[in-house]
């Protein structure tokens, strides 16, 4: 169901936030924090807000926030949100079985390692990119995984945005 920023901007904080609900899996406190700096001025203009509350949160609640995030290729797709499952889907990541065990093995090989799961924003990427994005980023630190994680998530954020509002003004590009 698409909206206009403009009704966004007027809507009561509670209906502003069912109305982004999965913009931020399974992460409605930031879209609740940003409710009072209404209105906003661009579907981008939100996301960087968010964006930067994000970035201020503590520790802990950035680690939630890319917990939440599903691992790709996940076996249990019926359980992932529809945003996420879509993505998914239209990634392709499933229809190589070689391929989906490969992006399996290195998930859990990066789970070992950095304590959550990989995050990118998929749409738009072949499988194979997603696959050596992956395992160019496994061997990274932690920190700068985190780092990386968080901005993928506000690509993910900005582009089901884009994809709810309902405007014919141009998107910036991520």
């Amino acid at each position: 169901m698409s909206v206009t920023l403009e009704t966004l901007n007027h809507l009561p904080e509670d209906r502003f936030v069912a109305h982004l609900d999965g913009l931020y899996e399974h992460s409605p406190w930031i879209v609740r924090a940003i409710a009072a700096q209404r209105p906003f001025a661009s579907g981008d203009a939100l996301i960087e807000a968010a964006q930067a509350h994000v970035r201020q949160a503590s520790g802990r609640q950035q680690l939630d926030l890319i917990c939440a995030h599903p691992e790709l290729g996940s076996r249990q797709l019926a359980r992932l949100t529809p945003a996420s499952q879509a993505e998914q889907r239209g990634a392709g990541l499933a229809e190589d079985q070689e391929r989906l065990e490969r992006l399996r093995t290195l998930n859990e090989a990066y789970r070992r390692r950095h304590g959550f799961p990989f995050v990118i924003a998929v749409t738009g990427l072949s499988p194979e990119v997603i696959v050596s994005t992956l395992e160019v980023r496994l061997p990274r630190d932690s920190d700068t995984e985190v780092s990386e994680s968080l901005t993928q998530i506000g690509h993910i954020a900005r582009q089901r945005l884009h994809a709810l509002l309902d405007t014919d003004q141009p998107h910036s590009n991520d």
